[in-house]
C-alpha cells in the first residue's frame, strides 16, 4: 500500500492531464471517443459523466481497499461503477432528455469503460482516499479535454459551428466525412500521432 505523504498529488494530477492520458497515451476509453464526438456538447457531457463516476468509485474503493479480497474485488469494482453509472444516467434522463436521447447507450456502457476499473485496480484499491481523488479528477479532465479537442475539430470541420455558432467563414465548405465514423478515426490518428511525435521531440 503506497504512502499518500510520498507522492505528490500534483504530479498524480498532470499524469492524467498529459503523461499518462487515458486517451492519447494509454489508449483507453476508444469507444466513446470515437461514437460521442462528433459535436463538442456530446463531449463534454460524456466526460463529466465519466468524471463523476470515476470519482465516486475511487472515492468508495479507497475508503473499502482495507477490507477488499482479492477474489472478489473485480466485483466490488464493477458494482461500484454500475451504481454510479446508474446515477448518472437517471440525472440526464430526468434533467437532459435530449442529451441522454443523443448519447444513447454510451452512458451505461460507462460501466465497462477500461479507464475506470484501471483507476480502480492501479490506485484508488493502492491508495489513500486524497491521492485517489487527485488521480480520478487528473484522469477525467483529461479525458474530458481530450474527447471535447477531438470533438470540436470535428465540429467546425463538418459543420463549420462551435456550439451551435458560426464561426467559419460563409465560403467554407463543411467536409461532411468529418461527421461521420472515418472523421472520428481520422482525426484521432492525426492527434495520436501528433502526441508521438512531441514525445519524441522530448525524449
Amino acid at each position: 500500500m503506497a504512502d499518500d505523504n510520498k507522492i505528490k498529488p500534483a504530479s498524480v494530477f498532470m499524469a492524467g492531464i498529459w503523461k499518462e492520458n487515458p486517451v492519447l497515451i494509454l489508449l483507453l476509453g476508444m469507444c466513446p471517443t470515437l461514437a460521442v464526438t462528433a459535436a463538442v456538447k456530446p463531449a463534454l457531457t460524456m466526460g463529466i459523466s465519466a468524471t463523476f463516476v470515476l470519482l465516486c468509485s475511487n472515492i468508495v474503493v479507497s475508503l473499502l481497499r482495507d477490507l477488499l479480497k482479492p477474489h472478489v474485488r473485480i466485483l466490488m469494482f464493477t458494482l461500484t461503477i454500475a451504481t454510479f453509472v446508474t446515477i448518472a444516467d437517471l440525472f440526464l434522463k430526468a434533467f437532459m432528455p435530449d442529451m441522454s436521447d443523443e448519447l444513447g447507450p454510451y452512458i451505461p456502457l460507462i460501466i465497462v469503460n477500461c479507464i475506470i476499473i484501471c483507476r480502480a485496480e492501479a490506485c484508488a484499491s493502492k491508495n489513500g482516499l486524497k491521492i485517489s481523488i487527485v488521480d480520478a479528477l487528473g484522469m477525467g479532465i483529461g479525458f474530458t479535454l481530450t474527447l471535447c479537442f477531438l470533438a470540436a475539430i470535428r465540429e467546425v470541420l463538418s459543420t463549420g459551428n462551435l456550439f451551435g455558432k458560426a464561426v467559419m467563414p460563409e465560403s467554407f465548405v463543411p467536409w461532411a466525412a468529418m461527421g461521420m465514423p472515418v472523421g472520428a478515426f481520422v482525426t484521432l490518428g492525426l492527434m495520436l500521432a501528433g502526441v508521438t511525435i512531441i514525445l519524441k521531440k522530448k525524449s
